[in-house]
């Protein structure tokens, strides 16, 4: 559990996106590339909105780290062929156990489809001693719903070293985007650190230590509906729905968790 001597409170900080999709964005989220139990989710992800908050184009250097199963890889792969560079920094080459299968899954996924020969594939964790892009290579460094983890491995060390490579990996100017389940600010005194939801005040905290400078935050993927005190935290809700047939009908009314969306910006100087 953390202290925060001073609580930055959602209203001051949320802001609406202003930034305006460009028509190659909204058509690698069209694109016939994509598997389609990916695109039903657009409704909670919302990712033309998100990329484009996060001044995502077609000719940027955009490094995602910890892809996964390849979400956004199907958007920014297309989106960043022919002007960009789309870095995925997933589990190191030497995990076991899940990351290891994950990173395999992902690697076979990429070498299935020739839209995908321009992804370069790197590494990513919350350790020292990692490159998840050139230094200064990249104009945006991404990080969907895995702060949590980072957190639940180590801790706010973890989560700073996290920051320090993305600090690395960005051009002065460069874009930190953050999406992730947001945990009310009223529940700090709970145990919270085992839900999967973060606090929005210590990522920005955290953020900032790093030598980050705190850009703005918008409700593009905000759930009203969700109250983040569930009794299997964030994954009682869809899509994990692990609570089975328990209340299912009340789960998928609330839908996908309330996510902060935050950009971050490394200074010029």
């Amino acid at each position: 559990m953390f202290r925060l001597s001073r609580i930055v409170t959602l209203t001051a900080l949320l802001v609406s996106a202003t930034a305006t999709a460009s028509p190659a964005l909204e058509q690698a989220v069209k694109s016939p590339l994509r598997t389609a139990e990916f695109s039903q989710r657009d409704q909670y992800r919302n990712p033309v909105a998100t990329l484009s908050f996060f001044e995502v184009t077609p000719q940027s250097t955009v490094v995602e780290v910890s892809p996964g199963a390849g979400w956004y890889t199907e958007i920014l792969a297309p989106l960043l062929a022919a002007e960009g560079q789309y870095y995925a920094a997933h589990f190191p080459a030497t995990a076991t156990g899940f990351g290891q299968r994950s990173r395999a899954a992902f690697l076979e996924k990429l070498a299935a489809n020739p839209a995908y020969s321009k992804v370069q594939v790197t590494e990513f964790a919350p350790t020292p001693g990692i490159s998840i892009a050139p230094a200064g290579s990249a104009d945006v460094v991404l990080t969907f719903r895995n702060l949590h983890n980072w957190y639940m491995a180590g801790g706010e060390e973890a989560m700073l070293t996290a920051f320090s490579h993305f600090y690395t990996a960005l051009k002065p100017g460069g874009v930190l985007g953050v999406v992730e389940h947001r945990l009310p600010e009223a529940q700090l005194e709970t145990d919270w650190t085992r839900t999967g939801y973060m606090p929005q005040s210590l990522t920005i905290k955290l953020a900032e230590q790093a030598g980050f400078v705190f850009d703005s935050s918008s409700d593009i993927n905000a759930n009203p509906k969700d109250t983040a005190d569930h009794p299997s935290g964030v994954w009682t809700l869809p899509p994990s729905l692990r609570l089975g047939e328990q209340d299912r009908e009340k789960y998928l009314a609330i839908g996908e968790s309330d996510r902060m969306t935050l950009k971050f910006r490394k200074p010029l100087n």
